[in-house]
């Protein structure tokens, strides 16, 4: 491990205001450097999201023994372009009877709260927009938002599979939300902060070393059950099989976006593997060293990290079969609530005992 060297420093936007030669003391200065810094993380994480829609074909289609895109460009990477060209130039149909103002803002709201998680990830050394003590508590904030872009969604669409497809998400992120943040609190005990600076700095110890190879103290192994139980809390959040139940398509056609079509289905497409990424991304930084690793680039790390993650949904989608909505609650409420909070309650003593 080279924990010193990919460990995060001072935040993104004050890194380019010493680089930009701007005054740090001027607010709007300070306001221009966040705005760019902001811009920097945005486009890198679209970009990301953009290589989604050529690397999901490709991995469903190794995981089912299929041939996937590749015959539009080189091993079919020209698809973004083509889907980019073929989704934006449709046109946009807006159904009759619908709650206009929630029908436009739902699409912006559910891409937005997750492009506003990345503000305080540390995806290297300084590169973070923003690092605040309550960082954690922030990210499961604004990714909570997702959820009222689902419901306006769904409500506003004046589609009863529309309108299911809303329900469910409510139903499932309740019961889901919970087990999540009680397992991301687990972590904060061991940690002693919600800074996610921080959380990432307690990470970068050696546990053991076995035969001359040094085990980081990652969460993930210092708390393995916490980590699956997160993990698992993870793939409801972001609606991957087996809890795909809001989309459903052998079901409700589509779920809450059944009735989008154009730029509005494009960024309710986006948002839903930018929130994906951003589930990679908090797993990765409290459960998994955040960017630290041994010789590469600590950005190189958290990219490799993330779309470990990724690849994890997409065997899970393509691997389990989708729960029933009954089902779905009794493993949030009956299983994932009393673990999690058996977890927190373990880990609380553990650390009493050990402090």
């Amino acid at each position: 491990m080279v924990p010193l060297q990919n460990a995060p420093s001072a935040p993104l936007p004050e890194t380019l205001v010493d680089l930009l030669g701007l005054n740090a003391d001027n607010p709007l200065h300070f306001f221009l450097a966040a705005i760019i810094a902001s811009a920097l993380v945005g486009t890198f994480m679209l970009t990301n999201t953009a290589l989604v829609i050529w690397a999901k074909r490709k991995i469903t289609a190794a995981f089912t023994d299929r041939i996937a895109i590749n015959r539009v460009g080189p091993f079919g990477l020209l698809i973004i372009v083509a889907d980019a060209v073929r989704l934006l130039s449709k046109e946009l149909i807006v159904p009759e009877k619908v709650d206009r103002p929630a029908y436009d803002l739902a699409p912006l709201v559910l891409a937005s709260s997750a492009l506003l998680g990345f503000a305080v990830i540390p995806m290297g050394n300084g590169i973070q927009v923003a690092d605040p003590e309550t960082g954690l508590a922030y990210v499961f904030a604004v990714a909570s938002i997702a959820s009222i872009g689902l419901v306006m969604a769904g409500y506003a669409s004046n589609n009863k599979y529309s309108f299911l497809g809303s329900l469910r998400a409510v139903a499932q992120n309740l019961a889901y939300e919970i087990p999540l943040v009680l397992t991301g609190a687990s972590v904060v005990i061991f940690a002693g902060t919600l800074q996610m600076s921080e959380i990432v700095a307690a990470q970068t110890e050696t546990l053991f070393s076995i035969g001359g190879l040094a085990i980081p103290s990652w969460y993930a192994f210092v708390n393995p059950f916490a980590f699956v139980l997160f993990m698992v809390a993870n793939l409801a959040e972001v609606g991957r099989n087996p809890f795909d139940i809001p989309e459903a398509p052998t079901e409700i056609v589509a779920g809450y976006q059944t009735e989008y079509s154009s730029v509005y289905f494009v960024l309710l497409y986006l948002g839903e593997f930018i929130h994906v990424f951003l589930g990679g991304a908090i797993i990765a930084t409290i459960f998994l060293g955040g960017p630290a690793g041994p010789v590469l680039p600590g950005i190189v790390w958290f990219v490799i990290k993330i779309w470990g993650v990724f690849l994890f949904t997409q065997w899970a989608r393509s691997a389990l079969p989708r729960v029933r909505i009954d089902q779905l609650i009794e493993i949030g409420w009956k299983g994932m609530l009393v673990l999690s909070l058996a977890n927190l309650v373990l880990t609380a003593v553990l650390v009493g005992v050990v402090v």
